[in-house]
């Protein structure tokens, strides 16, 4: 029998990452290794030598600091935080691949299935209807905006050749989770294309699948649970 994959997640006092925790926990084939947060009195360090993965739910500006410490200790890291630049985890995971031996980075800005599923079924109406906007719901205490989901959707849309009006609306209100609404507009015609996460537990089976897979990555840096899927 194979040894369970030792994961550790960082932000593990919020509400994501105590989802995370159960999550974790519950999982065939995965065993919680440890809990960081700076409210649990736990620093990400204290936990990486008992962990081959970390996953991290934490705010923008720590993201990044915490994937270059993973990495430098070579712990591979799925990130679910947005807000950060990408581009510098990029630089920072090539840094540390060492042909292969190091750590892998993996980011999702969504880890919801259905949230993949309405990227995709955005980007094939593209080719139909190029005229576009998006809509994000999320609760009010997400920092950044627009969001992860909304910007990588963006990113896929433009890349299939539709005009995405700016600004992209950002709604934070008490009550909502996340949400997203593509609205595509044509002669005489409009698509809505919307995905809600009413639960934190949506996000759980991607959480699980990143875990699984990150260590058998063939890249330093794996952008998107599409990738995951295919």
């Amino acid at each position: 029998m194979a040894e369970a994959i030792r994961v550790a997640v960082a932000g593990a006092a919020g509400r994501m990452g105590a989802t995370v925790c159960d999550a974790v926990a519950a999982a065939d084939g995965l065993e919680l290794a440890g809990r960081a947060d700076p409210a649990l009195g736990t620093d990400l360090d204290a936990v990486l030598d008992g962990a081959d993965v970390v996953v991290d739910f934490t705010v923008p500006d720590q993201a990044l600091p915490n994937a270059h410490r993973c990495l430098h200790a070579g712990v591979s890291v799925v990130v679910g935080t947005t807000g950060f630049d990408v581009e510098k985890l990029r630089k920072c995971a090539a840094d540390h691949w060492d042909g292969g031996r190091g750590g892998r980075a993996f980011v999702a800005p969504n880890f919801a299935i259905g949230a993949v599923l309405m990227m995709e079924a955005a980007r094939r109406a593209a080719a139909f209807m190029t005229e576009v906007e998006i809509v994000e719901l999320h609760h009010d205490r997400k920092l950044d905006r627009p969001s992860g989901t909304a910007a990588r959707t963006a990113e896929l849309l433009r890349e299939a050749g539709a005009d995405v009006h700016e600004p992209i609306h950002s709604v934070r209100l008490p009550g909502l989770v996340a949400h997203q609404e593509v609205i595509f507009g044509g002669e005489g015609q409009t698509l809505t294309i919307r995905h809600d996460s009413i639960d934190r537990s949506s996000f759980m089976p991607g959480v699980v699948l990143a875990c699984r897979r990150v260590g058998t990555l063939t890249e330093p840096l794996t952008i998107g649970l599409e990738k995951l899927l295919d």
